[in-house]
């Protein structure tokens, strides 16, 4: 049996790489002219990929909390249900979804919202007046709620189910079990994998572009289309994605190690 290398105490020689070239990268922005042009040009674009993000990623944890608990429901209507969205949404191309939803459901909602309001007498809605970055946001949730689905479900049924019929023996309702037995143990096991599709999202919020959201990469796409400056251009928009995602990365890392030691302390 080969015994398993400590890895949580390898020196991080990738960090020290990344940070190298990082610095050069930032050495050429602050000492080249056209390097600060288009990082000023791209920065207006950090904002959106970041709201596109958080908002994105807010509502399909939500939603994928609330399909995990309804594919471990005791009624098989919603197991059924659960099931059906998650496998038919997992096997849809993020890119794929984001064109269905931008051009078919979301034409689709404001004509039966037209439909339904005709009698009432509101002023119909033009599908202009329905954001590209909403119908963005509608389908990054889309997808990413059904894989989380998976992680919490997971989670979820990592619990000795020893301490769930403890709780049952005390009283304890529904709730009460899965507030303070169920999910405190869970979210130890559901934190990596969620921090791993929150930076997942991060990347994936480029494919935004294909609607002509403003984020970093359509910003990037702008400008090198107008100084014909390629690799200076998109050396840039690595450099910010890179950034953010390893920034990340650190981070969740540090909280994963904060929270497996927190039972050695009890």
């Amino acid at each position: 049996m080969i015994p398993s290398a400590p890895q949580d105490k390898d020196f991080p020689w990738w960090l020290v790489i990344a940070a190298a070239i990082a610095a050069f990268l930032m050495y050429r922005v602050v000492s080249d002219a056209l390097y600060a042009q288009v990082l000023t040009t791209l920065s207006k674009g950090i904002g959106i990929t970041i709201f596109v993000t958080l908002a994105g990623f807010s509502l399909a944890a939500g939603i994928g909390l609330l399909l995990a608990l309804a594919s471990l429901s005791r009624w098989l209507v919603l197991r059924q249900m659960a099931r059906f969205y998650i496998e038919i949404v997992r096997g849809i191309p993020i890119i794929v979804l984001l064109l269905y939803v931008a051009f078919v459901l979301a034409p689709g909602v404001v004509s039966l919202w037209n439909w339904l309001t005709a009698n009432l007498g509101f002023d119909p809605i033009r599908n202009r007046d329905f954001p590209l970055l909403w119908r963005a946001i509608i389908a990054l949730t889309i997808g990413y709620s059904a894989f989380i689905a998976e992680v919490f479900r997971a989670g979820l049924q990592s619990v000795d189910v020893g301490q769930i019929e403890a709780a049952k023996a005390l009283g304890l309702t529904n709730w009460l079990r899965f507030r303070f037995i169920v999910f405190p143990q869970a979210i130890r096991t559901i934190m990596p994998p969620l921090g791993n599709d929150f930076i997942a999202m991060i990347k994936d919020s480029s494919l935004v572009s294909v609607l002509g959201v403003l984020d970093i990469t359509q910003l990037g796409k702008i400008t090198a289309a107008g100084n014909f400056r390629y690799f200076e251009t998109y050396n840039v928009v690595a450099l910010i994605y890179l950034i953010m995602t390893i920034t990340l990365s650190l981070l969740l890392r540090r909280l994963e190690a904060r929270m497996r030691a927190k039972p050695e302390r009890r």
